[in-house]
This record gives structure tokens, C-alpha cells and sequence, in this order.
């Protein structure tokens, strides 16, 4: 009995490691509330909770969740806070734009349906840049359509984790009820979990273009550059 519980708690069972990541996802969930207190880091502490989850993935399910984090937030706190305010902005003008088209009625009024259009594009590709700049290396310009070029690649998998990054947080938003309740829990995992679960989509389509690991952990490009091997990557598509 006690060799079968031993088993059952140890490190490297399905229970152990189960919880292992359990407790990665709440101490970079928690990390990521913690550095967001200021407004405009919430794009890179977002940056850095993806950062986490990539490195657990690819590290066996182990990291240390706080060295990690500041790893990524530092490492990315420059473009992910120009990428995060570009993207505030623009949406509080789109919605300046709808309030404008609903007050003036007529043929006005129906160009709400474009900007409508034009909001969710720019939703979707911040969705997904985020990952992509926890990923690689580039400029913002170069990350969009990295980003672009992911969505049309792989299209069902984009449609799951824009799903599980909006729906919740608009679920958690009109129901003010329980806003409470939704609060804590996006503070003590829920954050995490959503990077983790498109962390855990996204790492196959990332995989031929990140570092390989080996055994003793050290890393060896077989590209030798992230952007070259996207651009081949997409000449093969015929993209």
C-alpha cells in the first residue's frame, strides 16, 4: 500500500506531474495579475505568461514559473507594451467610430458592420501575435504576419483558442453577478490556464521553427534562423 501511494505521489507519475503543472499555471496566472496592476504591462506580462507555457511544454512539464516569467517579461516588455497600447487605442477609435454610426442612422449606420469587421480582425491578430513574440524573434511588423500566416495554416485551431480567449472573459463581463467569483478565479488560474491551452495548440506549429533540446538540455537550431525557416516554410505552402 504504501509502495502503491509512494508511486501514485511521486514526481514522475501522471498524478505528480499533473500537479506539477497545475502549480506552474496558478504561480504564473498569479505573476501575471501581479505585473498587470499597471495598465500598460498588461501586453507583456501576457508575452510572459506564454513564455512560461512554452518553456513547461517543451521542458517536460517542468520550469521554474517565476524566473521564466521575468525572462519573458523582460525579454519582451518593449514590444509587447507597443503592440498592447497600439491595440487599445485602435479599438477605443473603432469604438468611438460605432458610436458615431449609430447616432448618425441611415447608409451611416451600416457602416458599423465594416468596423465590427476591421475590430475583429485586429482581435484575432493580437490573439495571436502574442505567442508568436513569447516564440521568436522579430519586429512587429515581421510578428503580424507571422501571426497572419499561422491563422491560415492551421484555421481550426485558431478558432478553438480565439473561442477559449474571448468567450470566458465576455461570459465573465455580462454576468456581473458572480463578477467576484470570475475574478478570482482568472487571478488564481484562469489566466493561466487559456495560455496554456494555446500554448499546447500552437507548440506543434511552432515546433520546426523553435531551438530543438537535447538531452542535456543545451539547444541547437537546425535552421539556424527563425525567420528564414518561416520563409521556407512558406514558399513550400506556396503562400
Amino acid at each position: 500500500m504504501n509502495t502503491w501511494l509512494q508511486g501514485f505521489l511521486d514526481n514522475d507519475s501522471f498524478f505528480g506531474r499533473l500537479m506539477t503543472k497545475l502549480g506552474i499555471i496558478i504561480a504564473a496566472s498569479l505573476m501575471f495579475a501581479v505585473f498587470s496592476v499597471p495598465f500598460i504591462t498588461v501586453g507583456a506580462g501576457l508575452v510572459a505568461l506564454y513564455h512560461v507555457m512554452f518553456k513547461t511544454l517543451r521542458g517536460g512539464g517542468v520550469c521554474n514559473p517565476f524566473k521564466e516569467f521575468w525572462a519573458g517579461f523582460k525579454s519582451n516588455f518593449k514590444q509587447a507594451t507597443i503592440l498592447w497600447l497600439v491595440f487599445v487605442a485602435f479599438m477605443a477609435f473603432l469604438s468611438l467610430d460605432i458610436q458615431i454610426c449609430n447616432q448618425a442612422g441611415g447608409i451611416v449606420q451600416s457602416l458599423s458592420f465594416l468596423i465590427y469587421l476591421i475590430g475583429a480582425f485586429v482581435i484575432f491578430l493580437f490573439i495571436y501575435m502574442l505567442p508568436c513574440m513569447a516564440a521568436f524573434h522579430g519586429k512587429l511588423g515581421q510578428l503580424a504576419k507571422d501571426a497572419l500566416y499561422f491563422i491560415v495554416r492551421k484555421p481550426l485551431r485558431f478558432i478553438v483558442i480565439a473561442f477559449f480567449d474571448i468567450f470566458p472573459l465576455l461570459l465573465t463581463f455580462t454576468d456581473l453577478k458572480y463578477l467576484p467569483l470570475y475574478a478570482f478565479i482568472w487571478v488564481f488560474c484562469g489566466f493561466g490556464l487559456v495560455a496554456m491551452l494555446g500554448a499546447y495548440l500552437l507548440l506543434p506549429v511552432f515546433r520546426p521553427f523553435l531551438d530543438e533540446i537535447d538531452e542535456d538540455s543545451s539547444t541547437q537550431n537546425p535552421y539556424g534562423d527563425e525567420e528564414a525557416a518561416l520563409e521556407d516554410l512558406r514558399e513550400l505552402d506556396g503562400l
